[in-house]
């Protein structure tokens, strides 16, 4: 969201570690804590290159969409295809054990469903809301993103949420997304190419 709103930051670290949330630390040194409290100061503080719409009907597209993202999507594919093939050492999963593929099977359903909504919502749209990109698009593209980095995404079988994708992949904020890495596990090839 930082790199949307063109914006340049330093990392902060969090008082609490143990509270796992983000921290924004603004240039009048007010501090800022948490996705929510980040989001609504980062769109009312910076109105150039907003990620809501003023639209209501199309800002609530983009709510709905981003609390799918952080909710059903992340529960039913990404937990289950991401979090089953990551190294269980950086997905925090306190049992050491294979792959449970049953799992992975049923994320894989669970995303082409996911893919055909998000192809119709693109042909539709333009994004996924409206026309401009939008926090939920944002959100939904991060899981595809973990999700292709691993080649889990049909991308022939959808054709329309690819075009999307690779809009996405364009945005600014996807450029140092594309770039990271976990160690030990290389992306696929095509993972940070931007019209594939």
């Amino acid at each position: 969201m930082i790199a949307e709103k063109r914006l340049a930051c330093d990392l902060a670290t969090p008082e609490d570690l143990f509270a796992q949330l983000p921290v924004f630390v603004d240039l009048d040194s007010a501090r800022y804590e948490g996705l929510w409290a980040i989001v609504d100061h980062l769109e009312g503080t910076y109105p150039e290159h907003p990620l809501m719409p003023e639209d209501a009907r199309a800002r609530a597209d983009a709510l709905r969409l981003l609390d799918w993202a952080m909710g059903p999507f992340q529960e039913a594919v990404t937990r289950k295809i991401v979090f089953e093939k990551a190294s269980q050492k950086f997905t925090g999963t306190p049992v050491h054990r294979a792959p449970d593929m049953q799992i992975v099977r049923n994320g894989r359903e669970a995303l082409k469903t996911a893919l055909g909504e998000l192809g119709r919502l693109g042909e539709l749209n333009g994004y996924l809301a409206c026309r401009d990109c939008t926090l939920g698009d944002l959100a939904v593209a991060a899981h595809i993103s973990a999700l292709d980095y691993f080649g889990e995404v049909p991308w022939a079988e959808f054709p329309i949420a690819a075009e999307w994708y690779v809009k996405m992949k364009s945005r600014p904020s996807f450029r140092t997304l594309l770039a990271d890495r976990v160690p030990g596990q290389p992306p696929v090839s095509h993972y940070a190419e931007l019209d594939a």
